[in-house]
């Protein structure tokens, strides 16, 4: 009886020190995984702002060559009237949001959306 209680004790301390490595062996994996998974999540996200970098820069070339200065009220205004505009907001909407006038919109708006957007809405429409 106390052999067989021995030998079922070595058996469960061995089974035991088996699970454990398993574990371990496991848990690297799955390490290694979100290792893997991290590093190419940077990568990503250091093509986005690099990306991101190049189009600020293009924009500052082209306003500089289009000799238009805007000082970053000024764009964060347009950017977001624009935006609005795009998302199909009505003309007094804006206005109403933005404490301006519905002209001053118009004006914004007419000086970033080319005739040709406009003619293709008109299209759609009917």
């Amino acid at each position: 009886m106390v052999k067989a209680l021995a030998i079922l004790f070595g058996l469960s301390i061995l089974l035991l020190i088996i699970s454990l490595v398993r574990t371990k062996k496991t848990a690297e994996k799955t390490q290694e995984a979100i290792d893997m998974f991290h590093i190419n999540l940077m990568k990503e996200i250091n093509d986005v702002k690099e990306s991101l970098n190049n189009i600020e820069l293009d924009m500052e070339i082209i306003s500089k060559e289009a000799g238009v200065q805007l000082s970053a009220e000024e764009k964060k205004l347009r950017r977001e009237v624009l935006d609005l505009y795009k998302r199909q907001y009505s003309l007094e909407n804006i206005a109403e949001q933005k404490q301006m006038s519905v002209q001053e919109i118009n004006q914004i708006i007419t000086t970033y959306v080319t005739p040709q957007d406009e003619r293709g809405k008109a299209a759609h429409e009917g």
